[in-house]
């Protein structure tokens, strides 16, 4: 386990999947992260790539060969290499390998940073294509935080989401895990949506940013204490926890990529919003988590 410490916070970090798994207050010694727990939703923050959410099948056709992929892809049940490491900063990476090409037919690497700076872990994912063909791939982050979080009395109720900017979202619903692109929903924002259990009865709600920065704060008028979570250039965020099972938690989850659509021919090229990544080249998603 890697941890990184500042005067404010202490983070911890898995080599296994490159995962956050722990961002503890330094004054206050409360846990903002999701500890997992088997009987709602055992990870923190995993990695998604090289697919976001499910495969039609779970399965896919690339040049004509036929590959099995289950949701949300490999990356986050692999060991990253620890590349450097400071108090501050830590860069790990994951190269494919003569298993993961059974499975994903690419020669990639992806590296994951995180840098505390004062109250706010910086986190970049940068996928570098290696093979000697266009890279195919999605990639998203899935954190899950605490509710309620700091020692509280409080409970899931008393959160609420608060996004920046204020507006309607268009929303993208799921047909059991499919994404229907065809039908898209709409979602008030303009002022704090309330957390209940009952807004995951059909799975998360995805949002469509097109690529605007947006922050998304979970906080409660209980309390000084919550996240908030900004992302610059991501067509999609997720909000999800647990149903009908109540889950503890709440996961933020910026998306490069969204699950195959109703209609999914099943052809990896076709994918809805597949990243295609020249040979040679490198691509870097970036978020950054403020802790207050």
């Amino acid at each position: 386990m890697i941890t990184l410490k500042n005067d404010f916070l202490t983070v911890q970090i898995n080599e296994k999947g490159a995962e956050l798994t722990s961002v503890i207050d330094n004054d206050e010694h409360f846990e903002y992260m999701w500890q997992g727990n088997k009987e709602t939703w055992n990870r923190h923050a995993p990695v998604l790539f090289p697919i976001v959410g499910r495969l039609q099948d779970d399965s896919y056709e690339d040049e004509n060969q036929h590959y099995h992929m289950t949701q949300h892809g490999f990356a986050r049940d692999y060991d990253f290499v620890v590349e450097s490491q400071t108090d501050s900063k830590v860069v790990l990476s994951l190269a494919d390998s003569a298993e993961t090409r059974k499975i994903y037919p690419f020669e990639f690497k992806l590296t994951m940073m995180f840098e505390l700076d004062d109250h706010a872990l910086m986190v970049s994912n940068t996928v570098a294509n290696q093979s000697a063909r266009e890279l195919l791939f999605s990639i998203g982050n899935h954190p899950g935080f605490n509710v309620p979080m700091a020692n509280s009395t409080t409970d899931f109720a008393d959160y609420n989401l608060m996004f920046s900017p204020k507006k309607v979202y268009k929303t993208i619903p799921l047909v059991g895990p499919f994404s229907d692109l065809t039908n898209p929903g709409e979602l008030e924002l303009k002022r704090p949506l309330p957390l209940t259990h009952n807004l995951f009865e059909h799975d998360a709600q995805i949002l469509k940013l097109d690529g605007e920065e947006t922050t998304v704060m979970l906080s409660t008028t209980a309390n000084d204490h919550g996240v908030a979570l900004t992302v610059q250039n991501a067509p999609y965020l997720g909000i999800w926890s647990t149903y009908p099972t109540e889950g503890a938690f709440v996961c933020i989850e910026p998306w490069w990529g969204i699950a195959d659509t109703v209609n999914a021919n099943g052809q990896l090229a076709h994918k809805a919003d597949i990243r295609k990544l020249a040979i040679g080249q490198e691509e870097t998603f970036t978020y950054q988590i403020s802790y207050f």
